[in-house]
């Protein structure tokens, strides 16, 4: 397969800082950076616990986002946009996406702390040689700090955890000037809030220990510094070590205000009022993993969306029939966890997808839809973990409420909502989640739930009875030619099919019919 070359742009939306990179991406994953532009946004300024984007912020963002628009597009260089903690906290994030959609023709994804950890994981294997090593990656970001341990590009652990630097500061130093009393209490909490990490990293062996973004990049230009040494840009494979961060820690904490604090070499002044913050983060990671060193990656969020991005659409140029690995991984996980029925589970997903691919002139779907198909194929009936009765329902929570790596939050939405209306009633707008969703993304769910039931029908009894399902379309209309794998009653099958295919037919407004072909 030839190494294809793809201009990307990225834009990495987080809570204390808006990244953009354009960059020519090879399929091989290496690529070559035309242009970076930062603007500090403060997107969780004014936030009270992060649960409220204020007027002036969101403002802000709009600015920065039609600037890196502009640039991007002058570069033709197509756009993907996630936002990260701020965004997603936000009970009034919907208003904020919808502005940026109409605004801007921007769509931005949301991401779960666990995807975003696993997207600075694929931007680190690309600054450092960790591929082959068991690593614990650390990113303290404004809103949230994300921990993963990984080897070969395997997620092994992830966790994300609502301590980041502007988090903390409104918590424990929203006057600007230290107290030592409320050092005290922000090292205790850290302490208390890491327990998790701690516990999970216990038996764990591992080779290096990776730190990356804002904060821990600015800690290595000052102990950088503090050595004498000054330079541009931000450092790479630097190493952090214990001691040298104590004596940071010491510096940072004697300048009492703001205005002292900016006069430390090597400081970002941007981050003047919220570094103590973010290097007491940094100090308690140390401390509670008994760490000796760090080494720093100058490649982060924005780096892995631009390699996440090439292997997205690498799949859909093979038209593959396969979730990609990680989603894979992360589907069958949750499903083996409910204790779902492999047999039923992997006969829907053929059927769901035959139709599929067959039917691509009606729905006019591609293969990320696709992809959303096979996934809630597979996790359809997870609600029977819960409950038989209404375990559609409990799909749609199950679904909904876990981290599946390699899904941004509204794929995961659409998957809930698609498995949840696999049987009963057709989606409406009184349900929970459905009227959530966008008008464009009800559309997917309608689609993508009628071919579901069909092929749920299809195997009412669990006993997997047909080898192929081939469509015809004649007579404006639409016949499903069903060949029985072995000589058996379909009464129940038809039975079940007829009555799960009065979505598509209304959908459509194309009759279904179901004929057993005997050969």
């Amino acid at each position: 397969m030839p190494n294809t070359l793809r201009r990307l742009a990225a834009i990495d939306i987080g809570t204390n800082s808006f990244h953009l990179v354009v960059a020519d991406v090879k399929s091989n994953g290496k690529f070559t950076v035309l242009s970076k532009d930062k603007e500090v946004v403060r997107l969780g300024e004014g936030m009270t616990d992060m649960k409220h984007l204020s007027d002036e912020a969101i403002e802000r963002a709009m600015d920065t986002l039609h600037r890196f628009m502009q640039l991007a597009q002058s570069m033709q260089a197509p756009v993907r946009a996630v936002a990260t903690s701020a965004v997603r906290e936000a009970l009034n994030r919907d208003a904020f996406l919808d502005r940026a959609r109409k605004e801007l023709g921007l769509e931005i994804e949301v991401v779960s702390g666990f995807e975003e950890a696993r997207l600075i994981y694929l931007g680190v294997m690309q600054a450092l040689p960790v591929y082959q090593k068991s690593v614990l990656l650390t990113d303290i970001g404004g809103g949230s700090t994300e921990f993963l341990a990984g080897q070969q590009g395997a997620v092994q652990y992830v966790n994300s955890l609502k301590i980041g630097a502007v988090r903390l500061t409104r918590r424990y130093f929203h006057s600007g000037t230290i107290k030592p009393k409320a050092v005290e209490e922000c090292r205790a909490y850290l302490a208390g809030a890491l327990n998790p990490i701690v516990r999970a990293m216990k038996q764990r062996p591992i080779d290096v220990v990776v730190g990356s973004s804002g904060t821990i990049l600015n800690t290595a230009s000052m102990i950088l510094a503090a050595q004498g040494v000054m330079h541009d840009g931000d450092p790479n494979a630097m190493s952090i070590k214990r001691q040298e961060l104590a004596t940071l820690v010491e510096t940072i904490l004697a300048a009492k205000t703001v205005e002292q604090r900016r006069a430390i070499p090597g400081i970002d002044p941007g981050r003047a009022d919220i570094i103590v913050a973010g290097v007491l983060i940094l100090e308690q990671i140390f401390r509670e993993l008994k760490l000796k060193e760090m080494i720093t990656s100058v490649y982060a969020l924005r780096e892995g969306i631009l390699l996440d991005t090439v292997q997205k659409l690498a799949g859909e140029d093979r038209m593959v029939d396969h979730l990609t690995d990680i989603r894979k991984a992360s589907i069958y996980h949750l499903a083996e966890s409910c204790h779902y029925e492999p047999r039923h589970s992997a006969t829907v997903r053929r059927t769901a997808l035959s139709l599929f691919d067959q039917l691509r002139d009606v729905h006019k779907l591609g293969g990320a839809e696709r992809e959303y198909l096979e996934a809630a194929a597979v996790l359809h009936d997870i609600g029977y973990h819960i409950s038989h009765a209404q375990h559609h329902k409990h799909s749609y929570y199950l679904i909904r409420h876990s981290e599946l790596l390699g899904f941004t939050d509204r794929e995961i939405e659409i998957i809930a909502n698609v498995a949840r209306y696999h049987r009963k009633s057709h989606p409406k707008s009184k349900h929970e989640g459905f009227p959530a969703l966008a008008e464009r993304d009800q559309t997917i769910v309608q689609a993508l739930s009628a071919i579901l039931r069909i092929a749920d029908g299809l195997d009412r009894r669990h006993q997997d009875i047909f080898a192929a399902v081939t469509v015809d379309r004649s007579d404006g209309g639409i016949t499903l030619r069903l060949a029985l794998k072995r000589d058996t009653d379909p009464g129940i099958e038809l039975w079940g099919a007829e009555r799960r295919k009065e979505l598509f037919e209304e959908l459509y407004r194309l009759p279904v019919q179901l004929v057993i072909d005997r050969g």
